[in-house]
C-alpha cells in the first residue's frame, strides 16, 4: 500500500496517514446548519474532503465517511419565526436541497448522516456523564462545560479562549471560567424549541452534537482514538472543534480523532465570505451560469488548505481548462476502455497521497491531455491507443469527480429546454430528409443548426450535439 500524508492540524506539520485499523479509515466532517441554501463555503467543504473521500478508496481503503446535519439551532428557530414554519418544514426543505447540491458537485455518498435531533438521546447520556465528573454544571440559564477541569484545553487549536467572542455577549456570573461553553440551553415552551431532560427542558448546544453523534455512529471502543479523521472549514477550529475535543477527552478518555484536517476560506473582494458581511454567494446561483463539474474543478485547483479568491475570471478559465479533456473524450467518443496506463495512474496518485496536491495532478492531466491530442493526431484509428485513454478518463473521473459526463452533453450546459426540443426537431428532420435522399435539404438544416452555434456528429448510436 502506497503511503499517504496530510497536514494535521493539531500537530502543525505534514504526517504520514496511518489507520487505527488495517485498511479502514474512520472520517468525520462538519455539516451545514440547514436554514438556508448552500453557499461555495459549503461546496469548497464539501468537494475537498470528497477527495479525500475518494483518494483513500483508491489506495484500497474501506472508507467510513460521516457528515452531520445541525438542524436545531437559533438561526433555524429564527427562520421558522419569519416563515412561520415548523422546525421540520425548515430542515428537511434545506437538507434536501444541500443534497441536490451535492449530487450536483459529484460528492459521494456518506455512509451516515446524523441529525441532531435524531440524536438527543446520545447528547444528554454525555452531558449526564459530564455532569457526573462535575466537569458540566449547572446554572439558571444552561449547562455548562467547565474547561479548567481539562488540562489539555487549547491543544489543537493553541488557542484557550475566544476573546472577541466574549466580548459579544453579557457576561453570566454564573459562570465558573469565561471561556466555559453552553452543553445545553434551557428553554421553556412558549419561548423556542424545547426538548425535556433530566436536567431540564431546553435544546443542545452546538459543540455537544458531534462528539455525540461521533461517539454514537462511528467511535472504536478500544483505541485511544474515536475515530481517524475529523474534518471541517478553518473557522470551526477554534472554538468548536477545540470544544468538541474537550468534551469527548473528559468524558470517554479518548482522544476524538488521530488526525485533525481544515479547510481553507472562500474569500470574495478579499473577505472571507460570511452572511454578516454580505458577500455570500448562493451556489445556486453559480450553477445558473456553471456546471457542477466546472465549479468543482475550479475548487479543486487550489489546495484545500489554500484560501481562495472567488471571480468569475477563474471560474472561466477552469471551464475553459476543463473543455480541454472533454475534447479529447469527444475524439474516442463510443469506445470502450482498456486498462489505465499505469505509470499515468500512479503519478496522479502520488500527487494526491502527498497532502491531496491537486495542481501537480491536474498539472499531470493537461500533459495527459496534450499527450493524447497529440497521438491521435498521429494514429486517429488505433483502437488500443482510444481504449487506454478511455480508461485514463474513467480514473481522472474515479479520483477527482470530473471528466464523468457524456462528451456531447457536457458542452449543452445552458441550453434550455425549448431550444432543446427545437434543436431535437431539427435534427428529426434532417434525419427525415437524409432517408429521403433530400441532401440538399440535410445540408440546409446543418447550415441552420451551425447558425444556431449547434454543431453535429453522425455516430453509430445516432446524432449528437454541442453548443459551441
Amino acid at each position: 500500500m502506497k503511503k499517504i500524508y496530510f497536514y494535521d492540524t493539531s500537530k502543525k506539520t505534514k504526517v504520514e496517514f496511518v489507520s487505527l485499523k488495517p485498511n479502514i479509515a474512520k472520517i468525520y466532517v462538519c455539516g451545514p446548519t440547514v436554514y438556508d441554501n448552500s453557499h461555495l463555503g459549503h461546496a469548497r467543504s464539501a468537494i475537498a474532503f470528497d477527495l479525500l473521500h475518494r483518494v483513500l478508496k483508491a489506495n484500497d481503503y474501506e472508507v467510513v465517511f460521516a457528515k452531520n446535519f445541525t438542524d436545531i439551532d437559533d438561526k433555524i428557530i429564527k427562520k421558522m419565526k419569519e416563515e412561520s414554519k415548523s422546525l421540520e418544514e425548515i430542515t428537511n426543505f434545506y437538507i434536501n436541497t444541500y443534497k441536490n447540491d451535492m449530487e450536483i458537485l459529484n460528492i459521494l455518498p456518506n455512509s451516515f448522516e446524523p441529525k441532531a435531533t435524531e440524536n438527543l438521546d446520545a447528547m444528554k447520556d454525555m452531558i449526564e456523564n459530564l455532569l457526573s465528573k462535575d466537569i458540566a454544571y449547572t446554572t439558571d440559564d444552561s449547562v455548562y462545560f467547565d474547561v479548567s477541569k481539562d488540562k489539555n484545553y487549547g491543544s489543537l487549536s493553541n488557542q484557550a479562549s475566544d476573546e472577541n467572542s466574549q466580548a459579544r455577549v453579557e457576561i453570566n456570573n454564573q459562570k465558573r471560567n469565561s471561556s466555559d461553553f453552553a452543553l445545553w440551553k434551557f428553554t421553556t415552551s412558549n419561548k423556542g424549541v424545547s426538548f425535556s431532560s433530566n436536567f431540564g427542558s431546553g435544546r443542545p448546544g452546538w459543540h455537544i452534537e458531534c462528539s455525540a453523534m461521533i461517539e454514537k455512529h462511528l467511535a472504536y471502543k478500544d483505541e485511544p482514538f474515536q475515530i481517524d479523521i475529523h474534518c471541517g472549514g478553518a473557522d470551526l477550529l477554534f472554538p468548536h472543534h477545540e470544544n468538541e475535543a474537550s468534551q469527548t477527552r473528559c468524558a470517554s478518555g479518548q482522544n476524538l480523532a488521530k488526525y485533525w484536517m481544515h479547510n481553507g476560506f472562500v474569500n470574495i473582494n478579499g473577505e472571507k465570505m460570511s452572511k454578516s458581511l454580505g458577500n455570500s454567494f448562493f451556489l445556486k446561483d453559480v450553477l445558473k451560469s456553471y456546471s457542477g463539474e466546472v465549479v468543482r474543478f475550479y475548487l479543486l485547483s487550489s489546495s484545500y488548505r489554500a484560501n481562495i479568491n472567488f471571480n468569475e475570471e477563474d471560474l472561466l478559465a477552469s471551464k475553459k481548462r476543463l473543455d480541454k479533456l472533454y475534447r479529447v473524450k469527444k475524439r474516442v467518443y463510443e469506445v470502450t476502455a482498456s486498462k489505465v496506463n499505469e505509470k499515468f495512474e500512479n503519478t496522479v496518485l502520488e500527487a494526491l497521497n502527498d497532502d491531496l496536491n491537486t495542481s501537480l495532478a491536474l498539472s499531470f492531466i493537461d500533459e495527459f491531455i496534450n499527450s493524447s491530442n497529440d497521438s491521435l493526431d498521429k494514429n486517429p484509428k488505433e483502437k488500443s491507443l482510444k481504449q487506454e485513454i478511455v480508461a485514463n478518463i474513467e480514473f481522472i473521473e474515479k479520483v477527482l469527480g470530473f471528466g464523468g459526463s457524456d462528451a456531447f452533453s457536457y458542452f449543452q450546459f445552458g441550453v434550455s429546454l425549448e431550444l432543446k426540443k427545437e434543436i431535437e426537431d431539427l435534427i428529426s428532420k434532417r434525419a427525415e430528409a437524409k432517408k429521403n435522399k433530400d441532401f440538399a435539404k440535410a445540408d440546409s438544416i446543418r447550415d441552420e443548426l451551425s447558425a444556431m452555434n449547434i454543431s453535429i456528429m453522425d455516430t453509430a448510436l445516432g446524432v449528437v450535439w454541442e453548443y459551441r
